[in-house]
């Protein structure tokens, strides 16, 4: 029996009543829900909220999943959308931490490490709207095109490389503005 198979045959057994079926679903899926939303958050006890909010919600939605794709790629749509719901929320906040608080980064003339870089990454990207994020973490760091962002949200392409093409260019003057921009290689 392949994956798929047994996906489909857990799937089936859950919304029967199984419990053991749904949590057999979670232990298969589980790294890699919480492994994309590491890339909303940078906070392990968040991030474990957020893979709990995406197995809650699709329970709750189990019965709609029609089988089209494999279960992988629906569960990563709702993570998409638990995910991208959560910057929302978190933008409503208005919580920014200023750059020159990351590990010295600038006063040693870069980044020294690569979780330093991604810290630095991490906090540019927090500036930007939700949905200009969004797509720039589906782009470069999941390797998402154009067409699969606008299916897994349910926005048309144009839509989403309007979104890309912002965020570029908001990266672009905050990076140059924080005298960013030639330490990450981003000189013109």
């Amino acid at each position: 029996m392949g994956l798929y198979d047994e996906d489909r045959a857990d799937i089936q057994a859950s919304l029967a009543g199984d419990g053991g079926a749904y949590e057999r679903l979670i232990k298969r899926y589980e790294a890699r829900v919480a492994a994309q939303m590491w890339r909303f958050t940078r906070d392990p006890a968040v991030c474990e909220d957020l893979v709990q909010d995406v197995f809650v919600e699709a329970y709750s939605s189990l019965a709609t999943y029609r089988g089209d794709a494999p279960f992988l790629h629906w569960l990563k749509r709702i993570a998409t959308r638990v995910g991208y719901r959560h910057w929302k929320k978190k933008s409503r906040e208005k919580l920014l931490v200023p750059l020159e608080n990351l590990d010295e980064a600038e006063s040693r003339g870069g980044p020294q490490q690569p979780s330093a870089a991604a810290d630095i990454l991490h906090h540019l990207l927090s500036r930007l709207r939700p949905a200009d994020r969004l797509v720039m973490t589906l782009i470069y760091f999941e390797g998402s095109s154009t067409e699969e962002i606008a299916a897994r949200m349910g926005w048309s392409r144009g839509r989403v490389k309007m979104h890309a093409y912002r965020a570029r260019k908001k990266l672009r003057e905050i990076a140059e503005r924080e005298n960013l921009a030639e330490e990450l290689g981003w000189t013109r």
